[in-house]
């Protein structure tokens, strides 16, 4: 005997669907990739000059620059966090709270609430891509393919140089300046983030600014953000 083939009924003079029709339902686009572009992340030693390098970084791409004050301000201030997310993608502060929670999950943030805002602060403003992040543990939050992190550093003696110049102390004090400032930033690291700032295998890119020069250690990284993020559009 023959299988029985499936056949359309009929009810007042209209055929049936056929069993399993689901109708030309639309197929949903694909959800927007978070972030939609690419970040860089700076992290620096005392003195290495991470800032102005940071800066020229995002006058050579045109990209939005946030330094350690910005990110801070605006973790710390309700009003403007809620309007940094309030202009965000529709799905964006669910991938926020995905990714803080993951964090949280594979004990690779402290939990403390502060820092948690901080952390939700960083992934906002990653969100757009094409931003520059200085310090705050900045690396250590944002997902890899989506990141060009960055260690400036540069020999003690010359960063301490450098600070005196620039803050207009004595070699003393600006020795003393260097190394608060070393281990406070190590120490907010280790604790929060759960990270050695030494470990240079966490890093895309170690740059000496005294070696190398400002100028040419912005240049080494606009060149390899935009490598990077031609790649990252090439995975879509």
């Amino acid at each position: 005997m023959p299988p029985i083939q499936p056949t359309s009924e009929t009810h007042h003079g209209v055929e049936a669907p056929k069993h399993g029709f689901q109708g030309d339902r639309l197929q949903r686009p694909p959800a927007p990739r978070m972030p939609a572009g690419l970040t860089v992340a700076v992290s620096r030693e005392a003195g290495a000059r991470g800032g102005t390098i940071a800066r020229r970084v995002g006058k050579k791409l045109g990209w939005q620059v946030y330094n350690q004050e910005t990110l801070e301000y605006i973790s710390q201030e309700g009003a403007l966090r809620d309007n940094l997310f309030a202009n965000l993608p529709a799905n964006a502060p669910a991938w926020v709270e995905q990714r803080l929670e993951q964090l949280l999950a594979d004990n690779q943030l402290s939990g403390d609430p502060v820092v948690n805002n901080l952390v939700r602060t960083i992934l906002a403003v990653s969100v757009p891509g094409e931003a520059v992040l200085l310090g705050r543990g900045a690396g250590c939050v944002l997902p890899r393919e989506s990141t060009l992190h960055v260690r400036m550093i540069a020999p003690l003696e010359e960063r301490i140089a450098y600070m005196s110049q620039w803050m207009r102390l004595t070699l003393a004090e600006a020795a003393e300046q260097v190394r608060l400032r070393d281990h406070n930033r190590a120490q907010f690291i280790q604790t929060h983030f759960h990270r050695q700032p030494g470990d240079i295998y966490q890093y895309d890119l170690v740059l000496n600014s005294t070696l190398l020069g400002e100028e040419l250690c912005a240049e080494l990284i606009v060149q390899a953000a935009r490598v990077k993020a031609k790649a990252l559009a090439g995975r879509e």
